[in-house]
Order: structure tokens, then C-alpha cells, then sequence
């Protein structure tokens, strides 16, 4: 009688674990990765959002299991204090100028937004590409634009729906962000000279609990099929 007591608790206890789902993987990943990273791990959780923010958030605590930044500085960042394994490049960018499809400023080019008058709005500094506009504008010597910028966003989706719903003249953006709202904007080219060095990182958070699916992850992004889905949606290869 003990014996099959003891029999239908583990087979009771067996049925339970069978029943709970496996943990979903947390990926925090910068907003202009909205569109792919879906596409390459439907089955993860993703926190999207400036990558500043997010690296804040790990650094508090937040129940990350992998962190893919639109750049290489924060993740190094966290790789120095010991939060996240070493970032490895998985994709690179460029930044764009964006006007609405009407441009009622007539931007014909990044030199256009001296103008008076001209309404830019820009992602606020420590944002990725907030740092890589500033980046633009030095090199091209249009620091001067500044002025007249009217609104300073949290991440690159924020300053693209502002010009795509014509609240502002223009905006600095990515270029693949760029391709997601066609027909609501139009792209005006920085030169290849004045392009900064736009590089993706991902990294495996340490605290993570879930380490053997957060680098499965990090796989997937890195092989074959991600690097060509990210390639599909406009990303340039990681080198």
C-alpha cells in the first residue's frame, strides 16, 4: 500500500512538471530591432527600448537574459562591471535624415536644417543614436542645427513616428528604421564620410537563469538565418 502511495505521488509530481511550460527567454534589445528580432526567436519575451535605458535597467536588477544594444559601448560597459559575458558584434547601421513625405521645409539635404524655421527633432544624448547624430553633425560641421531642434526623444521609435505624423520637419534615424513606415517618409542621405562606426552588441547577462538559452540565442542571431533576416530588413552585416 506504501509503495503505491509513494508510486502515484511521483507519478503525480511527474504530471506536474510535464505541464508547466518551459521559461521564456527575456531579451531586452534596442527599439530598432522591433521588426527583426521577432522574426529570427518568436518564442522569446522582448523588452524593446533605448538601449541606454535597458542597460540601466540590468544594472538594477531587471530579469534580463540577453541584451543586444544598438551599439558596442554599453554592453562593454556592463561586460566591465561584470553584468554581461563579453559583446560580440552582430550587425552594423548607418543613420539617415528623415522628412515627412509632403517635406513642407523642402530638406533637400543634412545642410538644410540651418534653415530658420526648420523643426528637427533628435533622441537625447546617451540614447545610440542620439550620440551617433551628434557624431553626424560634427563631422559635417552642422552642430549649429541644434537649435533648432524642437523635441529630444527616448529612442529612435519616438523621433520616427514624430516626423512620420508631420509633428516635426525632420529627424535622425536609422536607415532601417527608415524602411518600416513607407510611404509616411522620405530618406535624405548623410554622406558615407560622415558616417559614424555603427556597430551592434549582444551579450549574455550573467545574472541570467536561463544562460544555455540565452547563448542559443545569441546562435541565432550570429548564424546563417538571422544575419539574413536581419540583412532583410536593412541591417548591414556584422564583418
Amino acid at each position: 500500500m506504501k509503495a503505491a502511495l509513494v508510486a502515484l505521488t511521483l507519478a503525480v509530481a511527474a504530471g506536474t512538471a510535464a505541464a508547466q511550460p518551459a521559461s521564456t527567454l527575456t531579451v531586452y534589445a534596442a527599439a530598432s530591432l522591433t521588426d527583426a528580432f521577432p522574426k529570427i526567436d518568436p518564442s522569446a519575451k522582448y523588452s524593446f527600448a533605448g538601449s541606454n535605458t535597458l542597460a540601466a535597467q540590468i544594472r538594477q536588477g531587471a530579469p534580463a537574459d540577453v541584451f543586444a544594444s544598438a551599439d558596442v559601448a554599453l554592453p562593454r560597459g556592463l561586460y566591465r562591471d561584470h553584468l554581461c559575458s563579453k559583446p560580440v558584434v552582430f550587425a552594423r547601421n548607418t543613420v539617415v535624415v528623415i522628412v515627412p513625405k509632403g517635406n513642407p521645409a523642402h530638406v533637400q539635404s543634412a545642410y538644410d536644417l540651418r534653415r530658420h524655421g526648420v523643426k528637427l527633432v533628435v533622441a537625447n544624448p546617451g540614447v545610440p543614436v542620439g550620440n551617433y547624430t551628434l557624431q553626424v553633425l560634427h563631422k559635417m560641421h552642422l552642430m549649429s542645427v541644434l537649435k533648432n531642434v524642437v523635441s529630444r526623444e527616448n529612442d529612435v521609435r519616438e523621433v520616427l513616428a514624430k516626423v512620420a505624423l508631420g509633428e516635426a520637419d525632420a529627424g535622425f534615424v536609422y536607415s532601417t528604421d527608415a524602411r518600416t513606415v513607407p510611404g509616411k517618409v522620405r530618406v535624405v542621405k548623410i554622406p558615407a564620410w560622415a558616417q559614424p562606426n555603427l556597430r551592434y552588441g549582444i551579450c549574455v547577462v550573467l545574472a541570467s537563469k536561463h544562460k544555455a538559452a540565452a547563448q542559443g540565442f545569441v546562435k541565432k542571431v550570429l548564424g546563417r538565418r538571422g544575419q539574413r533576416i536581419l540583412r532583410h530588413h536593412g541591417f548591414l552585416p556584422r564583418r
